[in-house]
């Protein structure tokens, strides 16, 4: 049967290196992959690897660097192709091998330097650099000018690094970038870039580093070793560190896209083989890194206007994990490569498994951060949230299990389902109950929102993935303990869930969130939400999004204050989301009294009364595991997990069913 999705398996070509397919594996940040010489360690080499086989046509690396001096950065950090030359070589070798065996193509990301976006905790003691002495994205601090000597030893460090990846068999290199305000790109942008030399003032002044960068590889490689070019054709900077909103009417203080489509014309006449387009800039680092709150495939707009000015080959990445939108973006000329990086996170096997017609089993990115972007931010390391195994390949491979055991599980959230599904897998017999009449937990109420709908993708794959596994799974029951005593189990896992904080405001109703976003519940024109946490602030966008008063009483000083999403970009753009959608916010505040017509609130600068005929709590949730106190003592081997354990977001519920289940 042809496959409806032919045309993202057509061959492509960068240069004159072939691609098998239209396939490319999005460049980020291999923080944990390297080893303290800049060598590949076996867990960068796996995670490369896994993605070639799950059919990929090229691997992107996230970025390497080819500067170690002049902005530091502590090594064992991410690799590097000029650390210890022959060390990289060996290591990255042994993985080029291995993906061509797959006949995937692989080109390493060389970074000349964040600039004035280096991240704070790999800063250390070093005045970070820049163009021009320009404020810090993060810091209170003033970067330092590069000097011209220090940019030409930048340029030459390029050469070095392309050639140790030539000779280490990558297939050619990708810049990073004159993209999202790295190094590059404030020199590129007038903004950032204040210079009166040769490097500055002009827009071919801005982009003569990026064209000296190129110049220098192409003498040391060869002009037929294909370099490409990590590339945001807008800006989208209101301000410093003030970002522009989808939507929003500001004046472009960056990169504009005039300029941008000029400059782009510029760089593919100076000889980059190809543009991997996007927008953005960490100052609006939403764009760059977007989170669900961001429509899909939202660079295709950007990268039809590129594709249109030039004749190199166009890659687009940005939530681009949805076929149709995938396929139609080729077939309408928009792009010729699909780049997919945190879908590849998700699911290795993505290409495969839509090849050849899969495509339900495919596991969802959730656009959520926390494994990825999250944890790179906060601990400098790479991971997924849907897929424990993600970067740590090896370490995480599922054993089969020695002695196969009959496991009962009670609960089908999130954390119940993947427990299922890891013992199926390892070879045990999973019986998974679950008292309502569909499998998800708190994901079915949380995927209502149209900007959550993989919530609830991730539910259905959930779902057929464990009738694929033959798990014997019963909705609609709920188990006492008579019933689990009577089951012949060897082992027995509570994953109940949790229930929601309720509260009491006098004679008018206080609804819980949940039952608003399923329906139980018909909201008036006037809502207020009390808590200002995750929760509260997207079902607040959606209440908003449907023309209803939103009100958010929150008692902390600031919104999201705790329970916020560990990746800035999907909170700082939640924060920013809520007064620009027109959600009144009071914080430090406390609800007193509801009366069904009007809420009494008590706040610093005295009593309010607000008008509202609907109050929804959203203060949180309590572990729902009483059950499991009464099976203590009375059940040899019985483990708790997820929300019932302690109340967390669905990575935690996922890895956790995932350790324990592996382990079993």
């Amino acid at each position: 049967m042809p496959n409806k999705y032919a045309n993202l398996f057509e061959e492509t070509l960068i240069g004159n290196c072939r691609l098998k397919n239209r396939f490319a594996m999005a460049p980020m940040g291999p923080l944990g992959m390297g080893d303290a010489e800049g060598g590949f360690n076996q867990r960068g080499i796996d995670y490369y690897v896994e993605r070639a086989k799950g059919g990929t046509g090229l691997i992107i690396t996230g970025v390497t660097f080819v500067d170690n001096k002049i902005e530091q950065h502590d090594m064992p950090s991410c690799p590097c192709s000029t650390h210890n030359p022959v060390h990289f070589i060996r290591t990255a070798r042994e993985m080029t091998e291995k993906i061509h065996a797959y006949d995937s193509k692989v080109f390493l990301q060389l970074s000349g330097g964040f600039g004035r976006v280096t991240i704070p905790t790999n800063l250390g003691e070093h005045p970070p650099v820049a163009p021009s002495p320009i404020p810090h994205r993060w810091l209170d601090k003033t970067c330092r000018a590069l000097t011209k000597e220090e940019i030409r030893e930048i340029v030459t460090q390029f050469g070095k690094g392309a050639f140790n990846a030539k000779r280490a068999g990558f297939d050619g290199v990708q810049i990073h970038a004159v993209h999202e305000g790295y190094l590059l790109d404030q020199f590129a942008i007038a903004l950032f870039n204040q210079r009166t030399d040769e490097y500055g003032g002009s827009l071919e002044n801005r982009l003569r580093f990026a064209r000296e960068v190129l110049d220098e590889i192409k003498k040391t490689c060869g002009k037929d070793f294909p370099v490409t070019l990590r590339y945001s054709v807008k800006s989208f900077i209101k301000d410093w560190r003030v970002g522009g909103l989808p939507g929003e009417e500001f004046t472009e203080k960056g990169k504009d896209i005039e300029e941008g489509l000029a400059a782009a014309r510029l760089l593919a006449e100076y000889g980059y083989d190809a543009m991997d387009v996007d927008v953005g800039c960490y100052d609006a680092w939403w764009w760059n890194h977007p989170p669900m709150y961001q429509e899909k495939g939202l660079y295709i707009p950007y990268a039809k206007m590129v594709k249109t000015v030039l004749d190199v080959p166009v890659i687009c990445a940005g939530r681009m994990d949805n076929p149709e939108l995938a396929s139609k973006a080729v077939s309408e000329g928009a792009c010729d490569i699909v780049s997919l990086g945190r879908p590849l996170l998700a699911d290795p096997d993505y290409v495969n498994k839509l090849q050849a017609g899969q495509t339900a089993s495919i596991r969802p990115c959730l656009s959520c951060h926390e494994g990825c972007m999250g944890r790179i931010q906060e601990y400098s390391v790479l991971n997924c949230a849907v897929n424990p195994q993600a970067c740590r390949e090896r370490a995480e491979r599922l054993v089969p299990a020695a002695k196969k055991k009959r496991i009962l599980i009670i609960g089908g959230g999130v954390a119940g389902c993947e427990a299922a599904r890891v013992l199926a897998l390892r070879g045990h017999q999973p019986m998974l109950y679950e008292k309502s009449p569909r499998l998800g937990g708190n994901l079915i109420p949380g995927g209502v929102p149209a900007f959550k709908e993989d919530d609830h993708a991730l539910a259905a794959w959930y779902t057929h993935e464990l009738k694929e596994l033959g798990v014997e799974v019963h909705m609609n029951t709920a188990l006492d303990m008579e019933a689990i005593h009577k089951y012949p189990a060897d082992a027995v896992i509570v994953a109940t869930g949790s229930k929601p904080k309720l509260l009491t405001l006098g004679s008018g109703p206080v609804h819980p969130a949940a039952d608003v976003l399923l329906g139980k519940v018909k909201t008036g024109k006037d809502v207020v939400i009390i808590g200002g946490g995750l929760v509260g602030c997207e079902l607040a966008l959606w209440l908003r999004d449907q023309d209803k008063n939103v009100t958010i009483v929150e008692a902390l000083p600031k919104i999201l204050a705790v329970n916020a999403p560990l990746c800035h970009a999907n909170s700082e753009m939640l924060a920013a989301l809520i007064p620009f959608k027109g959600i009144h916010t009071i914080t430090s505040a406390k609800a007193k009294s509801f009366d069904g017509h009007s809420l009494q609130v008590e706040t610093p600068d005295g009593a309010q009364t607000l008008n509202a005929d609907t109050v929804v709590a959203a203060v949180g949730y309590n572990s729902e595991n009483e059950l499991y106190q009464k099976l203590r003592g009375e059940i040899s081997e019985l483990y708790l997990l997820g929300d019932a354990r302690r109340v967390a977001n669905i990575m935690y519920a996922i890895w956790d069913a995932y350790e324990v289940a592996g382990h079993i």
